[in-house]
């Protein structure tokens, strides 16, 4: 019997969008109708603008509904601060698909002040207003695993962060997320660009979201039911579980990997591999697993995990 994952076999096509946006409207150098044009220039099919929610910059939800087109759309959103984590510094939470009129949290600035609303409280009262989130950049952030668990109203974590890859080398979100999934909780995985224009943070990491239509609430209906994958390069065309493997189809790679729980990993390595099979022995004890399949030019796409 085989099975795919639910990205692969919902109804619609994928469509490849950047979830983490900034302009002139927060800490951007380009005004938001000029990113919007440069993400639809460069074949982009959405945007999310996802502007500092900050007191400094006037609390901005960017109306982006002038620069969409019949074939490029856009989704309001914000990035999210408040609270203090362990190591004092401000959350960073990304919500796509927000209210224009969302309340704004008591943020003046990138500085935690006393009575702030927790990041959990803010994350919670975002996915009650209809966003879809995810915890921003743990690498970057310095997270702890005790601070990614208070934020248990996430759909997401954000794993490749291509502003971070480039500012800093700090573009990971793995090892939080997957000490997550083990835990049990049940998580998607972004990759985005966090763009700001003014390093070569654009166009490096993006997802591929199963929709019936390019529309904002088709588009965020299927981001909650974890109907994308999230790449670099490569194309994943399908991912399956057949009898005791994980089957992969995917554009040509030379590596395809499954990774799950602890040391559970196993990889496949060839020449422009298309097709992969890779065994599930090693994966006997863990209750979910993922896939990673890596170009020749090392760019990378990945799966969402599938819960065993």
């Amino acid at each position: 019997m085989s099975q795919s994952l639910p990205a692969f076999t919902a109804p619609g096509r994928f469509w490849r969008g950047n979830l983490h946006t900034h302009s002139t409207r927060s800490d951007g150098i380009l005004e938001p109708e000029e990113v919007c044009r440069r993400y639809r220039a460069e074949g982009y099919d959405f945007l999310a603008l996802t502007d500092h929610f900050i007191g400094r910059y006037g609390y901005p939800i960017v109306d982006t509904l002038p620069f969409r087109t019949n074939s490029f759309t856009t989704i309001p959103g914000a990035e999210l601060h408040s609270g203090a984590m362990a190591n004092g510094e401000l959350w960073h939470i990304l919500a796509v698909g927000l209210p224009p009129d969302f309340a704004p949290s008591h943020s003046p600035d990138f500085l935690p002040v006393d009575g702030q609303e927790s990041g959990a409280a803010l994350a919670a009262r975002a996915v009650a207003a209809g966003a879809f989130v995810a915890v921003a950049h743990p690498q970057w952030s310095g997270m702890t695993l005790d601070d990614a668990r208070g934020i248990t109203a996430a759909h997401a974590v954000e794993i490749y962060n291509h502003g971070c890859a480039e500012g800093c080398d700090r573009a990971d979100g793995f090892g939080i997320a997957d000490l997550l999934l083990t835990e049990g909780r049940r998580l998607s995985l972004i990759a985005t660009d966090d763009a700001h224009f003014s390093e070569p943070d654009h166009f490096g990491g993006w997802v591929m979201v199963k929709a019936a239509a390019n529309e904002p609430e088709a588009l965020l209906g299927a981001l909650k039911a974890g109907h994308f994958y999230s790449s670099q390069g490569p194309d994943l065309r399908d991912v399956r579980i057949t009898g005791d493997a994980v089957e992969v189809d995917c554009s040509a790679v030379r590596s395809v990997i499954v990774q799950g729980a602890g040391s559970a990993a196993k990889a496949v390595h060839g020449q422009s591999m298309t097709t992969a099979r890779v065994p599930l022995e090693r994966f006997r004890a863990s209750p979910w697993v993922r896939v990673t399949v890596i170009d020749h030019a090392g760019r990378r796409a990945w799966s969402n995990p599938w819960f065993l």
